[in-house]
């Protein structure tokens, strides 16, 4: 039995995240996520916050197959693909990563090891193609990759809601109450009644 680890700043999920969440499911027996730091990345939010809104958002998916599994939580690929293996140890490994992402995983730590030790799938996002170079040095490191081809994750990005603006339309409706009422990314909420 496959399982599929999805890992993700999540600063904030947006649709995109639940449009992949929601087609791995259509894919994979069980899909495991959860939030983590990314060394490459500055977050908007600690990864306390982030992983509730991940939480949020699977409850909102509310399928018994998708879980937050917060423990394989870390900012190195090869240490949460180490942790899962203990958890699963019977188990076939899907590593899911966005096509926004395929660049960077040569510069991975141990990248050579990530790639032995799972099976890759490739999920494309809307305005992020793969080049043609990318898969080629993911195959020289021993990488066996699958691209998700019928699976296309809309263009939404969590750095549009960091930014401000008009982003809110790319959060889930699951997640909005949550940003509102904590003033998360700058997005605050109705003023609240004055006190009797």
């Amino acid at each position: 039995m496959a399982i599929a680890l999805f890992g993700t700043s999540a600063d904030p999920p947006t649709e995109g995240h639940r449009v992949l969440l929601e087609g791995l499911l259509q894919r994979y027996p069980r899909v495991a996520s959860w939030a983590s730091d990314n060394p490459m990345k500055q977050h908007g939010q600690p990864l306390a916050v982030r992983m509730k809104l991940l939480q949020a958002l699977i409850a909102a998916i509310g399928d018994p197959r998708l879980s937050l599994e917060a423990d394989l939580s870390s900012p190195w690929a090869i240490e949460t693909l180490e942790r899962a293996r203990r958890r699963w140890p019977d188990q076939e490994l899907v590593f899911v990563v966005g096509s926004d992402l395929v660049a960077q995983i040569p510069r991975w730590r141990q990248a050579r090891a990530v790639l032995g030790s799972c099976r890759l799938a490739i999920a494309p996002r809307q305005g992020w193609p793969l080049q043609g170079g990318e898969l080629a040095g993911l195959e020289a490191l021993g990488g066996r990759a699958e691209i998700l081809t019928d699976l296309m994750v809309p263009g939404t990005a969590s750095s549009h809601v960091r930014q401000g603006g008009p982003a809110l339309a790319e959060v889930p409706p699951a997640l909005r109450p949550l940003l509102l009422e904590h003033n998360l990314y700058g997005l605050a909420g109705p003023p609240s009644p004055p006190a009797p």
